[in-house]
């Protein structure tokens, strides 16, 4: 065992709070890199928006003898994937950044394509490929902040296992559906 304090004594914590006060909760533990992480954000950002957009088409143009119950699944999708924008750009504006909404250079920053799908089966397909990809983008991501940003690890964790739900969701839609 070692003689070093466990935590830090409650007067450097207080003088080190009054220190780059403007920062917000961004303090000197803190110890990701800090551009890095609000330029993956950001491109989780235009992922989850182009996946908006994407299941929000399915919504609108499913049609056939399934339809209805599938296009409430990409409704429910395109609105859990807009919470999911949400959270990121919530999160990139508290480590002192700004969320990048810019339509121009969406698809480029998006990890996501945006596919429109000719039938159902083809949009079930689209979707189920691009939540995979956003499985293991987000994998990534949270491999890469371990604990230099665990507030943002977390809410990434929370997304990913989203991102599972609709793909299981989706292969099932697909399983239904047949050949």
């Amino acid at each position: 065992m070692t003689d070093k304090p466990f935590f830090t004594d409650i007067k450097t914590l207080r003088e080190r709070a009054r220190q780059h006060i403007e920062q917000g909760a961004v303090t000197p533990g803190y110890s990701a890199d800090r551009e890095t992480v609000i330029r993956v954000l950001n491109e989780a950002l235009a992922t989850e928006i182009v996946c908006v957009l994407r299941y929000k088409r399915h919504y609108f143009m499913a049609t056939g003898i399934n339809a209805q119950s599938i296009a409430q699944e990409f409704l429910e999708h395109a609105n859990e994937e807009q919470m999911h924008a949400d959270e990121i750009a919530r999160r990139i504006v508290q480590l002192g950044g700004e969320p990048n909404l810019s339509p121009e250079g969406m698809l480029t920053r998006s990890h996501a394509e945006y596919v429109e799908g000719k039938n159902l089966m083809e949009m079930i397909m689209e979707d189920l490929v691009a939540e995979r990809i956003a499985i293991d983008s987000y994998r990534e991501m949270i491999a890469y902040l371990a604990n230099d940003d665990p507030t943002t690890r977390r809410m990434l964790e929370g997304i990913l296992a989203m991102e599972e739900e609709h793909a299981d969701d989706l292969a099932g839609l697909l399983e239904q559906l047949g050949p």
